[in-house]
């Protein structure tokens, strides 16, 4: 009783010095909270005005990046080696994540307008074919770091071993060149068993004249010269049939060749020539694609990169040879028959891509395009480092 008359007595004092038409109002202030007296205003009426919600936001983002700009001071200051790679990471981040919503836009595209993959432009077309690369690694690391508290142990490993586990957007400028080279250094050591391969079986093809021309490749292969692109054209009836044709390659030709495409060569040989047969016809397409395009409209790194897709070794090369060296490709693979017809699997999830073209009964000179990886790069002359 006593302290409802107390409160009773507040509100009388509080109403007596009032002055009529004004208001009194509790405002929340950054603070401060408490009572606040004024004249009636429209804009106080609320008490979570747009302005005030929009001025908080603004404060926090503001002292928000503020923060953060001292925190990367810090690290860059005190611990540079890290920062270098929380950096690498963060911007890693952002990268993959803008190409899985320009990936989902294009297969939203594809579902709306009923666009194969073989008919997107060129760059669609490797866009999604990396992305779909990228998702396989990381998806790799997403399932080992499962388990309770092995996200520790996956970030020790990611850091242990980054070309393993991340891709090229976590890697630093000296990583992407050096592991580059290591990847060429790998499928380069194959060269030599598939021209070892090729010399094989030149006494198994019945006609004189393929038989003279594969020899003279092979010659020149092991010779150090490198093949012209008629040397390459004159064997492709070769590779159409017995004993080069896709469906007639040995397992240890497919091992050898997986290794040369930069493919696993630990898989089952109906695997092995499943991926192969998949592989190269998604660069044919791509071929098909950048004709029509033209070499022309693409920058430096993309040149680069169509060239180190196809076997050779762009990272030391200047760009105007890379330029001719893709011609002298495209001039071979778009004058070979890779494909008598082309199907496609529909896929309703946008980040199983790209779409496996379903190949037709016979793979004619798909076989060639495959051995191509060797045969146009193996004795190129890189540039002196």
């Amino acid at each position: 009783m006593a302290l409802s008359r107390v409160c009773w007595a507040r509100a009388a004092l509080w109403g007596a010095a009032v002055a009529p038409g004004t208001l009194v109002t509790r405002r929340v202030q950054l603070g401060r909270f408490g009572p606040a007296w004024g004249a009636l205003r429209s804009s106080k009426l609320h008490l979570s005005p747009k302005a005030d919600v929009k001025s908080l936001i603004s404060y926090v983002v503001t002292k928000t990046k503020a923060i953060s700009g001292k925190y990367h001071e810090f690290l860059s200051r005190h611990f540079p080696r890290f920062y270098v790679l929380y950096t690498t990471f963060m911007k890693g981040i952002k990268l993959l994540w803008a190409d899985g919503k320009k990936a989902r836009r294009i297969r939203t595209n594809m579902w709306k307008h009923n666009i194969k993959f073989h008919q997107l432009s060129y760059r669609e077309m490797e866009h999604l074919r990396q992305f779909r690369r990228d998702v396989t690694k990381c998806l790799f690391v997403g399932i080992i770091s499962i388990p309770p508290f092995a996200n520790y142990l996956v970030f020790l490993l990611m850091y242990l071993f980054p070309r393993q586990l991340l891709v090229k957007h976590f890697w630093t400028p000296k990583q992407q060149t050096d592991f580059l080279d290591i990847y060429h250094a790998l499928r380069k050591k194959s060269h030599p068993e598939i021209i070892g391969s090729l010399e094989k079986v030149i006494p198994l093809i019945s006609d004189a004249g393929l038989r003279r021309h594969l020899t003279d490749l092979c010659a020149k292969l092991q010779n150090g010269t490198r093949p012209a692109v008629p040397d390459i054209l004159a064997v492709r009836q070769c590779f159409s049939g017995h004993p080069l044709g896709i469906n007639h390659l040995q397992a240890m030709q497919m091992k050898a060749l997986s290794r040369a495409m930069l493919l696993t060569p630990y898989l089952p040989p109906p695997l092995l020539r499943w991926r192969l047969k998949t592989h190269t016809t998604v660069i044919s397409q791509l071929d098909r694609a950048l004709a029509k395009l033209g070499i022309g409209q693409l920058n430096a790194q993309e040149v680069k990169s169509a060239c180190y897709l196809r076997g050779l070794n762009s990272t030391h090369i200047a760009e105007d040879r890379c330029r001719t060296w893709l011609e002298e490709w495209l001039q071979i693979s778009c004058s070979l028959k890779v494909i008598d017809r082309v199907k496609t699997k529909g896929c309703r999830a946008w980040w199983r891509m790209p779409l496996i073209p379903a190949l037709g009964k016979r793979e004619a000179e798909l076989s060639l395009l495959l051995h191509n990886v060797v045969l146009l790069s193996a004795n190129y002359l890189e540039a002196r480092r």
